[in-house]
């Protein structure tokens, strides 16, 4: 029920809030919040870290992917260029006679990542056992 207040001839509601109450509620929870904040401990994350491989690879072929989808095979120096059906059959004569190959995928970065899990899955499933991501690091 409001207060009323009489001034001279009639009487009139007063229709503020009282704010003290709300007040008083906020600054309970400020000193709560403030005390109990340091006792929480911060979070740890547990990143994977990336190790070095115990030898190198004595080859190093580099499947490039273009922004078109289209995929190159570069071996030293030389670049042809392949299609998915026949990428790991490329790949397996290129590493015949070589003891431990490797192969690196590199895209753009606009290419979809369902493309580079469609090649990386096509050689897993032909036998190609080292297959890796090329990795830009940023300056």
């Amino acid at each position: 029920m409001p207060a009323t207040v009489s001034r001279g001839r009639g009487r009139r509601a007063i229709n503020d809030i009282n704010m003290v109450p709300f007040i008083d509620v906020m600054l309970v929870l400020l000193i709560i919040f403030m005390v109990t904040a340091p006792l929480i401990a911060p979070s740890m994350i547990n990143l994977p870290s990336v190790g070095k491989a115990a030898k190198q690879p004595d080859q190093v072929l580099q499947i490039i992917i273009g922004k078109d989808e289209s995929l190159e095979l570069k071996n030293k120096d030389k670049t042809s260029s392949v299609t998915l059906k026949d990428v790991a059959g490329v790949v397996k004569q290129a590493q015949e006679g070589v003891d431990n190959p490797a192969v690196v995928i590199s895209a753009d970065k606009n290419v979809k990542y369902e493309a580079v899990v469609k090649v990386m899955d096509k050689l897993q499933r032909e036998g190609v056992a080292r297959v890796g991501l090329s990795v830009q690091l940023a300056n």
